[in-house]
């Protein structure tokens, strides 16, 4: 997808730190925060949203990550968000698990 943000960012076409990868995802923290953290966990696969997932061991390997970036990141208590349709308030096309902490 050349008009993905996301996808762009994997692909190094737009500069962007990665907090944590692996081979099935990575994540950031969001350019517009609605938490003290608020990062990003991104499959590298492009999936359009949780609806368009066929493989359900890419939603254990997000949450197994989603555990590490916890850890890492020294978050123990935190809300996951995944919008799934514009009317839900995805605005990026591509699947993403919010991680938010205050």
């Amino acid at each position: 997808m050349n008009d993905c943000v996301f996808c762009r960012i994997l692909n190094k076409e737009i500069p962007s730190q990665f907090i944590y990868e692996d081979d099935f995802c990575f994540a950031i923290n969001d350019i517009n925060p609605k938490a003290k953290k608020h990062i990003l966990v991104i499959p590298k696969a492009h999936i359009e949203s949780l609806n368009e997932v066929e493989d359900l061991n890419l939603i254990k390997n997000l949450f197994s990550a989603i555990k590490k970036i916890n850890k890492q990141e020294n978050i123990k208590e935190f809300k996951t968000l995944i919008n799934t349709g514009k009317s839900a308030g995805q605005e990026v096309f591509h699947l993403h698990i919010h991680i938010l902490a205050n």
